[in-house]
């Protein structure tokens, strides 16, 4: 039976101690502040990024990794004897890291890689890459790699609450006058995947009628069925993300594995400080 290496990048926000677990190699997306650059998760996390942000009162860009780490992480796995790569890149929709993989496989004709556009960011395709590691682990074949990865990918559901729009300001993505009502009103956020990419859902007054509806919404969306697999996410807001849980946890029924989980800087500088979410993958 070949042996599969799975390969993804930082914007699925795997744990490094769960990545490592599963033998799972990830790609850092980098983030630059001016001339200075770092790689996510190898020296910069959430943390250092907003202490950074606030400190300078400006957002740094991201950008996909260069085709050569790819082809270095391609390289490596092929080197320890893996037969085929399966590369679970975050969604194209919102960045260059596919194409950048898919230039990389390009460079190795002769190997066999797999470059998967998941349509989704965060754990909303980490799962995906954990199942793909595990069936990899169990001897499945490719196809029946790709498949349970899939199956999970169509299970899986995101919902998260800005805490303020104070950065999507700082981006541009939201003009300084709306985003200042936003904060005089109190208006959160409620986010979702949709179309590969992180969009807005609804707009609730208040913090806590923003968790509590972002609850609502995974227990809707659960439907009675259990929940395989769940993750809290949160941008730099570890307190917050255990009191989210604890109300999560009062409406769903969650897996005794649960994972506090950093979204990470390549895709926490476009939400900024205090988001809290939660990703589901829900049972048959």
């Amino acid at each position: 039976m070949p042996r599969i290496a799975i390969i993804t990048d930082t914007d699925s926000s795997l744990p490094a101690e769960l990545a490592a677990r599963h033998g799972i190699q990830q790609v850092p997306i980098t983030i630059n502040f001016g001339a200075e650059s770092y790689e996510t998760g190898r020296d910069i996390d959430d943390v250092r990024t907003f202490e950074r942000i606030d400190r300078e009162g400006k957002l740094p860009t991201t950008a996909a990794p260069a085709p050569g780490r790819f082809v270095e992480a391609f390289q490596e796995a092929f080197h320890a004897g893996a037969d085929t790569v399966l590369c679970f890149c975050v969604s194209a929709e919102v960045s260059r890291t596919y194409d950048s993989a898919k230039a990389a496989a390009a460079e190795l004709p002769d190997r066999d890689i797999v470059v998967v556009d998941t349509r989704s960011l965060s754990m909303g395709f980490g799962f995906m890459v954990v199942a793909a590691a595990e069936a990899a682990q169990a001897g499945l074949s490719k196809a029946q790699v790709l498949a349970r990865a899939e199956d999970v990918g169509r299970r899986t559901h995101l919902y998260a609450a800005l805490s303020t729009l104070k950065y999507l300001a700082m981006s541009g993505r939201v003009g300084h006058l709306a985003a200042g009502m936003a904060g005089l009103l109190s208006i959160k956020p409620i986010l979702t995947v949709r179309g590969g990419k992180l969009d807005m859902l609804e707009r609730v007054r208040t913090r806590g009628k923003a968790w509590a509806r972002v609850v609502e919404l995974a227990v809707q969306t659960a439907a009675g069925r259990p929940i395989e697999r769940a993750a809290i996410l949160h941008v730099n807001a570890q307190e917050e993300a255990r009191d989210f849980a604890a109300q999560v946890g009062a409406g769903l029924a969650l897996p005794p594995d649960l994972f506090y989980v950093e979204l990470t800087p390549g895709l926490s500088v476009h939400a900024g400080a205090g988001l809290v979410g939660v990703t589901l993958v829900v049972g048959q």
